[in-house]
């Protein structure tokens, strides 16, 4: 498939998002698809004040889609967790890469795994998944916001700001910083954000050629397993910032989707989990949500945000 002009990819300028971004220039350079970059700032990028319900969604995606719809970029390349799950008719979600590793590492100044931490450690994570896990586990930490890219938060940690922090697999990995890596958590003690680990790649809905491109990258199985991550969350109104995590396990035509829902302080947790037709993800990640709600999930989200 070949075009007379190159693919403009949308990006944000951190260092993860235009290694991603570069990681889907090259997959298409396969193709002998031809691409160029469009680099743009979002407003998560310059505003470095802790995420709250009522500022969070689309932080790091609203910009890279008005790209779209300015006609500056064709693909908007995103990490697919912290793309909305709200319907959005003007945009499609072309393509779903295979997905990268989906845990999230502790990462403390001396080394010190998430049981030998002293009590009182303080801990940095700008997520509120994490922290109500992290509280879940260990009630005695402090768990602080922390933002910025992977480096300037390893540059805080470095520093004497924290104690330990805790970092995404995939992210530490695909900029080859695994002497970084520290502690992966076990998916039995921390369940990562819904579609973690994937990316997302968005086009115009009314872009049909440029639909048929992204498409080359999709995984049909990646697609079904998040597909019942990010049902659960739309279904349950969480929005990216709730204290919701999920993950579907593909195993042959059944996806098996494990969930939890938490307090902001981590003393209560929900879980629920269930497997379907890999086909049905959809259905799946609906009835998860609904046995959720079924046993208070409801006041939980709302009394986090």
């Amino acid at each position: 498939m070949q075009r007379s002009n190159p693919i403009r990819l949308a990006t944000r300028r951190s260092p993860l998002a235009l290694w991603q971004a570069n990681w889907v220039a090259d997959q298409l350079r396969r193709h002998e698809i031809a691409t160029e970059l469009v680099l743009l700032t979002s407003q998560g990028d310059t505003d470095q004040a802790p995420i709250d319900g009522t500022r969070g969604v689309g932080f790091f995606t609203k910009r890279i889609q008005q790209a779209l719809l300015d006609d500056e970029a064709d693909i908007a390349v995103h990490s697919l967790k912290d793309l909305p799950t709200e319907p959005q008719p003007e945009f499609h979600l072309a393509a779903i890469p295979p997905r990268a590793a989906v845990a999230d590492c502790l990462i403390s100044r001396d080394g010190s795994d998430f049981w030998q931490l002293p009590a009182g450690a303080r801990i940095g994570t700008g997520s509120r998944r994490r922290c109500s896990q992290l509280l879940y586990h260990r009630g005695d930490l402090r768990v602080s916001p922390i933002r910025g890219n992977v480096q300037s938060r390893l540059q805080k940690l470095h520093a004497g700001d924290f104690d330990a922090i805790v970092l995404a697999e995939a992210g530490l990995t695909r900029l080859e910083m695994t002497e970084h890596t520290g502690q992966p958590f076990p998916l039995t003690m921390m369940l990562p954000a819904p579609g973690q680990g994937a990316l997302g790649i968005e086009t115009r809905a009314d872009a049909e050629t440029v639909r048929k491109v992204a498409a080359l990258l999709d995984d049909p199985v990646t697609r079904a397993a998040v597909t019942a991550e990010r049902t659960l969350l739309s279904h349950l109104s969480g929005g990216c910032l709730a204290p919701i995590a999920a993950l579907s396990t593909p195993q042959g035509r059944t996806l098996h989707l494990k969930a939890v829902v938490l307090s902001a302080d981590g003393r209560t947790q929900l879980a629920h989990q269930a497997s379907g037709a890999i086909d049905r993800a959809a259905q799946l990640g609906v009835e998860v949500a609904e046995r959720l709600l079924h046993h208070g999930a409801a006041a939980l989200i709302a009394a986090a945000r």
